[in-house]
């Protein structure tokens, strides 16, 4: 096999998939975080400045790419959001590649919000999402104090809902408990590293 085994790790909003995450890092396997690859061609420098200038240039704010003037130009303009896709996904995609290529490791995670919404999950060898009880998702939200009801509900409306999510998913991890997530990740890996020494 040529290359890491890639687990494409995915979940809604308040899932705790970022937890998740951290928790397969706690076991020393590499991971990817897109939203930290948009943050990283948001930047000042980053790649995305560029290109996204020449679409708005309004969204440049001290040499990098604002969001809340990006979301004021997707609010007002239709297009807006599809145009702006064409030139984030393949720069994020890059960034994924360049960690895929540079990695040593025989095992990484793919942490994607939009696993299944960007067809990322045909580019990886075990699709792991995680999922909660929806009052406990929404508690978790709201709870942080940077979103209101409605807001949340419109994120949740663009998401593929999570039952969809868990009927093609290859594992679900609950997270309704922090010591329950863990030992699914210490599974997952033990199970990976098992086909990985029979490949």
């Amino acid at each position: 096999m040529s290359g890491p085994f890639i687990i494409g790790l995915t979940g809604s909003i308040g899932m705790g998939k970022s937890t998740t995450a951290q928790m397969f890092a706690d076991e020393g396997v590499p991971v990817w975080d897109a939203d930290a690859a948009v943050h990283r061609i948001y930047a000042p420098e980053g790649a995305a400045v560029a290109p996204v200038r020449a679409l708005c240039p309004e969204a440049i704010i001290d040499g990098g790419v604002d969001r809340d003037a990006l979301k004021t130009w997707i609010a007002s303009d239709d297009k807006a959001l599809k145009k702006l896709e064409e030139v984030v996904h393949p720069l994020v995609a890059s960034d994924r590649k360049r960690f895929l290529a540079d990695t040593r490791s025989p095992i990484v995670v793919l942490d994607i919000p939009l696993l299944f919404e960007t067809g990322a999950n045909r580019h990886v060898d075990l699709v792991v999402v995680v999922s909660a009880p929806s009052d406990v998702q929404r508690d978790r939200v709201l709870s942080r104090g940077s979103m209101t009801d409605a807001q949340f509900k419109t994120i949740l409306a663009k998401q593929l809902p999570d039952a969809e999510k868990r009927s093609r998913a290859d594992v679900v991890i609950p997270t309704e408990t922090m010591d329950g997530a863990r030992h699914a990740v210490k599974q997952v890996l033990a199970d990976v590293k098992e086909r990985l020494d029979h490949a």
